[in-house]
């Protein structure tokens, strides 16, 4: 008997702080398809606020204990675009001044992705026995999409989903205005590109906005909310898992 695949999640801080059911849903989702699912203890923020703010001295030491905590994970799986192109991007150059912390960092890259990736490229999956059913549309974040360039294993995802219908969202690939602290410093630009996102996702009759991202969740449902809309922002995995709400 083959040994079962391992798996290590790195929830993220707006995971952990925000959408613990994306957690839950990708354990049971992960557990489901054979997969031995650890969690490693200790880990925190992936480090790209303070990348993204200039503070590449700071972010690198975010980046050398997180290298740490996961130097043992056979396979990392992240369930946000933005903080998997964090590590596998950005970790090996910021700690290029120590030639054994950046060879653990580039370890890491190369162990490293984010939730649709995994399922597809690591687990060959293409088909999920999902209990969800109904319309829906999907967004893809930024980081993902021009990151990682990846657009196909998420929507062959729900495809593979009997009771999903998928819809294509118009301007799938433009931006939601969240951008990490872009939406702070520029609220008045953000809700305007979030104002046009949320008219394209209504238009298409979907009763679930699929994302692969924490923040692109957030800025998206809490829009979504404020409108009074009847769609329901979701990650990926809670469509996958069955895990969502009515």
């Amino acid at each position: 008997m083959a040994a079962p695949v391992r798996a290590a999640l790195m929830i993220t801080c707006l995971g952990d702080m925000f959408f613990p059911e994306v957690g839950v849903a990708m354990v049971r989702l992960l557990r489901g398809l054979g997969v031995e699912v650890q969690f490693p203890e200790g880990q925190t923020c992936c480090g790209m606020p303070l990348f993204n703010s200039g503070y590449h001295h700071d972010a690198a030491l975010v980046a050398a204990r997180t290298v740490r905590l996961f130097e043992r994970a056979e396979h990392v799986v992240v369930p946000s675009g933005s903080c998997a192109w964090m590590v596998k991007t950005e970790y090996p150059g910021l700690l290029k001044h120590d030639p054994a912390l950046r060879a653990a960092a580039e370890s890491l890259a190369r162990r490293t992705r984010e939730l649709s990736q995994f399922l597809v490229e690591v687990l060959g999956v293409s088909r999920v026995d999902s209990p969800f059913e109904g319309k829906v549309t999907y967004h893809d974040s930024c980081h993902l999409l021009r990151g990682l360039g990846e657009s196909a294993s998420p929507r062959a995802l729900l495809r593979g989903v009997p009771g999903v219908e998928l819809v294509e969202l118009p301007g799938a690939d433009q931006c939601c205005g969240f951008g990490g602290s872009f939406s702070v410093r520029l609220p008045e630009v953000s809700s305007a590109i979030l104002d046009r996102k949320l008219a394209n996702v209504e238009a298409t009759g979907a009763r679930c906005l699929v994302a692969c991202d924490a923040g692109c969740l957030m800025q998206m449902g809490g829009g979504l909310t404020r409108r009074g809309s009847a769609v329901k922002a979701v990650h990926l995995a809670e469509v996958l898992a069955g895990e969502v709400s009515r």
